[in-house]
This record gives C-alpha cells, structure tokens and sequence, in this order.
C-alpha cells in the first residue's frame, strides 16, 4: 500500500514530512484525508500524554477493525484594525468533525470508501471574521470559514481509486479541497486571506456541500490532469435542497487544471500548475455567467523554505477580482512553526462592484507557533492599501490571533 502512488488535486503522495502540511495520502490542506494525517502524524506524542491515551488506543482499535477513522479540531478567529468602516473587531469559532470510512478492497488496489466533514460554525461578536475585509473597506475576504453558518455539512462523497494513476470523488464536495491548491492556502494552517488561498480571489468559487464529481489522475512521472463539475446552488446546511437545485436549475461550475510536479513523492511541495474555469449564469441572484484562468507556482527549498508566485484573472462570473497577483514565501524556523509573508495586487471585477474602483494592495505576515502537539496558535498583521471601497483612507492596518485545538 505504502508505495502505491495516487492523483488528488493538492495531493500528498509518499511520506515526506513538512511544516507546510503534514505526510498524506491525498487531498487539500482542509480535505479529510490530510486532517486526519495530520492527527496520525502526532499521535505517537499525544500517547505520551495519559489523558489520551486511552481515546487513542481505542480510536486506532476501531479503525484496525472496521476502516472507520475520525478526528475532530476546534478553532477561533479573532480580526481588530484600524479606520474600519462597522465594527472595529469581530471573532467567530467553529468545530469541525471529519472522518473516513474505507469499505471497498480496503489496503488493496481500487480502494473505495467514504469521506465526511460536518461542522459547527459559531460567531462571538455582531460582526463575523469572514465579512471583516468588506467591512474595512478592501475587496475580498479574510477568515472565509469564521461565519454564523451554526450546524453544516461541509462534505459527503464516496472516493475511488481506479488502478495506480487515477482517482475519482462523487457527492458533496468542498471545490476548495480540490481547485487550486498549495501547501500555504488552508486559512486553518497558513494565511487567512483568500488572496493567498484557492483561486487568489478571482475565481468564482462555489459553497460548500456542492453535489458533483471530480477525477484526476497522472499522465506521465510528472504530469497531471484533473477536472471536475459541481453545482452552483448549494446549501451547505440543506444538503437535500443542494441536490434539488442541481436537477432544477442544472447551474454548474466546471474546472480542468494541467499540472507538473518534480516527481510524485514531491507532488506537495514542488507543483507548477495552470486551472481554467468556468460557472453557469445563476438565475436567482442575477449572477452572470464567466470564466477564468489562475496559475500556480510553488517550490519547497532544501526542506525550510516556499516561495510562491499565483496569479488568476476573470472574465464576469462574480468573482472578487478580476486580476489578481501574488507572491511571498514561507519559511520552518523549527519543527512544525511557520512564518509566511505574502503581498497581493488585484483589480476589483467591474461586473461584481460597479465600474470606477482603483485597484488595491495588501500585504498578510503570520508566525504559526505549535504551542503543545495538539494546540497552534497565529498572531497575524495585514495591511490593506488603497482599499477600493474605503477611498478616505489610504492604509487599513489589521491583527489576527488564530487557534486551533485538534483532539
């Protein structure tokens, strides 16, 4: 099983280890599959630790027996700045439970089972973390999963493996999981501004929870290819009205993405690839119909470092930008701590925001410290320049604090 090499986007193949993501066998930053390992990769620590010693042991029974594997994380977000439009700060928490159960040809070739994730999301103040960068003024979105959803089901799919090259997803998914993707662009993990994450705020992203399929698989050593079509309408709190909305209103969002890699074991860490997309008009909000292109370009150095450069543009569609460039860096001072720096040029979409807005700059610094094997916390500073829809005010300063406890 160990050697068998398998195509997910933002897929982990092998058995590195970095502060960037934990090893894994698939999936994006956020994908059940990773947050799991993530758990795997630090319970031999937490054993250590009496007082988990007895879930885990049992947990891992569980799992040996049945092929049902979960694992659960609480996590806070707190934004203050200055020169803020509403409310000067505002924080919002949110539990998640994720988990897998491998019921076909388990260990074995063409493996198949299920992945879930369901989540409370919870807001402490009046105003939520993901409306804060609107609030300031600037186009886009900090702290995108920190809202008053309450109970959601984030995704439910069935993943199949098909031989040693490809592998296929069908269900509810979450497109940021599989779109995009890069070691830094989990706003659990790494930067909170989706300018630095999944479509650098020029693609059309559709919520959470939405019905549709993805496959991937590899073309040669160090080629890949991936694509998939998922529905516009989705609920993440009514599953069953998601899959109502695709069969009524057939409004899709489709995407193929072309990718290299140095070599599979590195897929991770080193991975150069381009993503077309395109979304259907959405008749109940007058959205109209668009497509885009982004590019990605990432490198993990001697182990320590990430530099990245991403760029995306939209043609309509209802995205935030229209063009948007980014690029920064990461670097592992020591095992598991992060430091990141980024900064971002964008366009505002004309066809989202009205003509007339400037273009507009921001700039994100965070240091993830990995306080005990299950709690991180990260401090934060953004610095918004030019912000479009704020004109009085040249510069909006804002802090973050981050925590997220996994047990």
């Amino acid at each position: 099983m160990k050697n068998r090499l398998f195509l997910v986007p933002a897929l982990l193949i092998g058995t590195l280890s970095s502060p960037v993501q934990a090893e894994s066998r698939d999936g994006g930053p956020d994908s059940v599959d990773v947050l799991l390992e993530e758990q795997r990769r630090k319970k031999e620590a937490w054993l250590d630790q009496n007082l988990f010693r007895p879930y885990e042991t049992w947990k891992e029974g569980v799992t040996e027996r049945t092929g049902f594997s979960w694992g659960s994380d609480y996590s806070a977000q707190y934004f203050t700045g200055s020169d803020i439009l509403g409310d000067s700060s505002a924080s919002a928490g949110m539990f998640r439970l994720f988990g897998s159960w491998d019921l076909l040809n388990r260990g074995e070739r063409n493996a198949g089972g299920l992945r879930f994730k369901v989540e409370h999301r919870h807001s402490y103040t009046g105003t939520t973390p993901s409306g804060y960068q609107l609030n300031a003024g600037s186009v886009g979105v900090m702290g995108g999963p920190f809202n008053d959803d309450g109970f959601r089901m984030t995704n439910l799919y069935w993943r199949q493996e098909i031989g040693d090259q490809m592998v296929g997803y069908l269900g509810f998914l979450d497109v940021t999981d599989v779109v995009d993707v890069y070691g830094l662009g989990s706003p659990w993990t790494a930067f909170t501004n989706l300018s630095f994450s999944t479509g650098s705020s020029s693609m059309a992203l559709p919520n959470d929870a939405a019905p549709g399929f993805y496959l991937a698989g590899w073309l040669n050593e160090n080629f890949y290819l991936s694509g998939g079509l998922v529905g516009l309408n989705s609920d993440p709190s009514d599953p069953v009205e998601s899959l109502e909305n695709v069969f009524d209103d057939a409004e899709f969002f489709k995407f193929v993405e072309f990718g290299w890699t140095s070599s599979k074991d590195r897929f991770y860490f080193d991975n150069v690839h381009v993503t077309f997309w395109q979304v259907d008009e959405i008749s109940d909000t007058a959205t109209p119909d668009g497509w885009g292109v982004n590019f990605s370009s990432s490198f993990w150095v001697r182990d320590c470092y990430m530099p990245f450069f991403r760029a995306g543009y939209a043609e309509d569609g209802g995205s935030l930008l229209e063009i948007s460039l980014n690029a920064g860096v990461a670097w592992n001072p020591r095992k598991d701590d992060l430091f990141g720096v980024a900064a971002n040029w964008g366009r505002p979409n004309e066809d989202t925001f009205g003509p007339g807005l400037d273009d507009q700059y921001g700039l994100e610094v965070f240091y993830r410290a990995q306080v005990t094997d299950n709690l991180r916390v990260t401090p934060s500073l953004q610095l918004l320049a030019n912000p479009a829809l704020n004109p009085s005010e040249d510069l909006v300063a804002v802090f973050g604090m981050r925590g997220v406890l996994s047990f």
